[in-house]
């Protein structure tokens, strides 16, 4: 395997969890193990972006966020903080997966997103493709669930939403689970207004 790039092997089932993670915070984690529990992954993996092209500003230094993101996690066994995006040189989520599957032949991608960004999905570039490519599960958020569930890409391929979590890997795509969970309400926007996110060591965790 190539330096940097985390171990995997044919016949895991790995979700990804894109994002800025500007900073990563208690919410991301909660989903991510929820994910873990819910759809019978073996690993989440964070791929932390260097820039979301749908947001004017930029984020802070990709060291400082992997540091946080890891000192959020307490080096839980499961789940990888990872600049793959970085290291494939990839912008577009759907050139991320194209990439992942070919670097990891035999082993099963599903694409986490929580129900904020798929109110949004359908502004991603080739999006469809996304759906096309893997199965994607829709972690609930605070407020988002009713604008997920009547979002463009929701009801685009409202024929293709499954209802069995762990069956969602071998769901053949387009398929789509929306994950109810119970709420965390974290916000990265929210830790940045409060000026809460000065550098890794400022992590907050909720109980």
């Amino acid at each position: 395997m190539r330096a940097g790039f985390p171990p995997a092997s044919p016949g895991m089932v790995i979700g990804l969890l894109g994002g800025s993670f500007d900073p990563a915070h208690e919410g991301h984690a909660h989903i991510s193990r929820e994910a873990l529990k819910r759809l019978g992954l073996d690993q989440v993996w964070w791929l932390v972006t260097p820039g979301n092209p749908l947001k004017p500003r930029q984020p802070a230094p990709m060291a400082d966020r992997m540091a946080r993101a890891r000192a959020v996690l307490k080096d839980h066994p499961r789940i990888r903080v990872t600049d793959l995006e970085s290291r494939l040189g990839t912008r577009l989520t759907a050139d991320t997966i194209a990439r992942l599957r070919a670097i990891y032949p035999g082993v099963t991608f599903v694409w986490l997103m929580g129900a904020d960004n798929l109110v949004q999905f359908h502004k991603w570039a080739r999006w469809r493709d996304v759906l096309n490519a893997v199965p994607v599960a829709v972690l609930a958020r605070p407020g988002s669930g009713v604008a997920a569930r009547l979002s463009v890409a929701a009801r685009t391929y409202g024929t293709h939403r499954v209802s069995r979590g762990k069956a969602l890997a071998f769901d053949p795509p387009p398929s789509w689970l929306f994950v109810d969970l119970p709420m965390n309400g974290a916000s990265s926007s929210e830790i940045r207004a409060r000026g809460e996110w000065k550098s890794p060591a400022a992590v907050l965790t909720q109980p």
